[in-house]
């Protein structure tokens, strides 16, 4: 069962091996969801790909510079989310056509 999770994170870029772990990261992030802000992914997954993710994560971000969150939501409140501006979310229940 596929459930909905939020992934946030900061990662210094203050050499260029942490740009290169910013672009690694998100990367991996966008295999799982969405980007809905520039460190901020909206991802809905089973608990299988949730422990994938995590593990690529960790694989990559150096844990005494970079900072990753992974919140689930609740279900109850997967519909409470107001959104305004130019950046439209997929609807994960809808087909996708690329």
């Amino acid at each position: 069962m596929k459930f909905r999770i939020l992934v946030t994170y900061d990662v210094s870029t203050e050499t260029r091996e942490g740009r290169r772990r910013l672009r690694h990261v998100a990367k991996i992030c966008l295999g799982f969801g969405q980007r809905v802000q520039m460190s901020v992914f909206e991802c809905q997954v089973t608990p299988s790909q949730k422990e994938d993710m995590v593990r690529r994560l960790l694989k990559v971000m150096n844990e005494a510079e970079d900072s990753v969150r992974v919140y689930r939501l609740r279900p109850d409140l997967e519909d409470s989310v107001e959104q305004y501006g130019n950046k439209r979310s997929l609807d994960f229940d809808e087909p996708l056509i690329i």
